[in-house]
């Protein structure tokens, strides 16, 4: 069948499902779905017609590993935290950098600087008289946009929520942050319904660097990479479905977790693909995103899909000599830039000088766990979003849009194919890939962010190309289900961050956690603050 009578039949399926895509959209879409679904095909020819789809969790929580001797729970005081600090203080510094530095309120969807000064005088008192809740006592940090707060409405990074009414409860995460002694400072920016690496969003504007304005910030957790990268804030908290954390937090030079799938509660979270959704910290240090962690993570009875495994952090005392990390042998191409070669093999180098055992590891198949994950995507998305595609799709916009309708031609069998390999493919890494060695180090973007200038335009091919690059390195890892931890490691053109990250085996963050730590305390990438002034 010609392309022409693909994309005619396909208008009329959709026509009889009360569906459209615009038809300037619709053969590009078609040819992606149809790019998806091949890629599916091709990889499930291997499976048994006995294997089914096995539960994700269960097969995570087998290939789990024992913690790091040590490890524990979050104390209520721990080396690094800033115990002493006024938090009334310090949420007014805060406000004030908002007001002052690069990029400013474009990071914030709204500042809570009444409610927010309050609470931070309420955690004064307590700390006055001698309680301290945590090692977040008093800090001050922002939220996606997509966080539930009791009396609140969450906008999603879109104009479709606005007429809907405030939240009657707050998310888990969030109440949990809050038990821990956090000050919820605000909302920030994120890219539309978090659908753009770029942290593109056509209702509110670009997310921009806080290094360089005239480059991206990442996404789609925009505003926690440029508040926490600007210095506005120590802690911000994103999403990460195919890289949305890692990609600010490398882009803008700040440290940023994905988690183990289903670790963190995501009760009164926007659903975007259930399936790969994972809530985590954006920080100043590794520090900072373990203590969030740990504040956050835990069985949730809101939330039946939330692991039962309790969190716990390293000691941060572990030696260097306790790790073996997995080195893949990489190239210059298309997706790794000649800087950020440089600044993987510089990490490595200081890994092995610092005692770290540093192994050659077969690389997995990114491009195929990347392309499963976006059937993934697709699928799930798309049935969130039907209804609003049915009546209001005018209102996305139109690279969201786009990305949306994938969903409406993915088939039922691809994406239960998708369940059915994800397994086996785990299996398979923790098999081929981490099987001698505790983490696996990959880097995080191809290169420092893109500009701003070639994120936007009418030709949405070529940006979807590009969008594609720019997770090329985190996207899979999602599909994979296992946590990742990027943090600052080298600059490349103009002076812009590159990051690395570590990646470790299901319910292993306290080994990634501990490795970053050991790699912050002998280098200070992560210490490098931009205060550009905003103009």
């Amino acid at each position: 069948m010609s392309i022409d009578a693909r994309i005619e039949a396909t208008r009329l399926l959709l026509a009889q499902q009360g569906q459209a895509i615009p038809p300037d959209d619709l053969g590009d879409v078609l040819a992606a779905a149809e790019d998806l679904s091949q890629a599916v095909a091709d990889a499930a020819g291997s499976l048994s017609m006995l294997q089914i789809a096995e539960p994700f969790s269960v097969s995570m929580q087998e290939c789990a590993r024992p913690p790091l001797p040590g490890s524990g729970a979050l104390p209520n005081t721990c080396a690094g935290a800033d115990q002493a600090r006024n938090s009334e203080e310090w949420v007014r510094d805060a406000i004030s950098r908002i007001d002052t530095i690069a990029p400013g309120s474009l990071a914030w969807r709204e500042v809570y600087a009444g409610s927010a000064l309050s609470r931070a005088q309420q955690l004064d008192s307590e700390r006055m008289q001698g309680h301290v809740r945590s090692p977040l006592h008093g800090m001050p940090a922002g939220l996606k946009d997509m966080l539930e707060q009791e009396g609140r409405v969450a906008g999603w990074g879109g104009i479709l929520r606005t007429h809907l009414p405030p939240a009657t409860q707050t998310a888990t995460a969030v109440q949990r942050l809050e038990r821990a002694g956090v000050v919820v400072l605000g909302t920030q920016h994120m890219a539309e319904f978090a659908m753009s690496p770029t942290g593109f969003n056509a209702n509110y504007g670009p997310g921009r660097n806080p290094w360089n304005d005239e480059h991206v910030s990442g996404g789609s957790s925009s505003g926690a990479g440029m508040s926490v990268g600007a210095g506005h804030v120590p802690l911000a908290i994103g999403s990460d479905t195919g890289g949305s954390v890692r990609l600010p937090a490398a882009l803008c030079g700040v440290t940023g977790l994905k988690p183990t799938q289903h670790r963190i509660s995501v009760a009164g979270a926007m659903p975007l693909c259930p399936s790969l959704d994972c809530l985590g910290p954006l920080g100043s240090s590794v520090q900072v995103v373990a203590w969030a962690y740990a504040a956050m993570a835990g069985p949730d009875p809101l939330d039946p899909t939330c692991l039962s495994a309790q969190p716990i952090i390293p000691d941060w005392k572990v030696p260097a000599s306790e790790f073996v990390v997995g080195i893949p042998r990489l190239a210059q191409g298309p997706a790794l830039s000649a800087d950020m070669l440089r600044v993987f093999d510089e990490t490595t180098q200081l890994l092995k000088d610092l005692g770290v055992r540093c192994v050659e590891v077969a690389l997995p198949d990114l491009d195929l766990l990347g392309r499963l994950s976006s059937v993934m995507l697709a699928s799930e998305s798309a049935a969130i979003h039907r209804g609003w595609l049915t009546t209001q799709a005018d209102r996305y916009g139109r690279q969201v849009r786009r990305r949306l309708s994938r969903g409406l031609l993915t088939g039922g069998m691809d994406y239960y194919d998708t369940l059915r390999l994800r397994t086996p493919l785990l299996k398979t890494f923790m098999e081929q890939t981490l099987g001698n060695v505790d983490v696996l180090m990959l880097p995080v973007a191809p290169d420092v962010a893109p500009c701003v200038a070639n994120t936007v335009g009418t030709d949405e091919r070529q940006l979807e190309k590009n969008f594609s690059l720019l997770s090329y390195w985190t996207r899979g890892i999602n599909y994979l289900g296992v946590p990742a931890l990027s943090v600052p490691a080298g600059v490349g053109a103009k002076g812009l961050p590159l990051g690395v990250q570590f990646i470790g085996a299901p319910l292993a963050e306290e080994r990634i956690l501990a490795l970053g730590h050991i790699f912050q305390q002998h280098s200070d990438w992560h210490t490098a603050t931009t205060q550009r002034p905003l103009s």
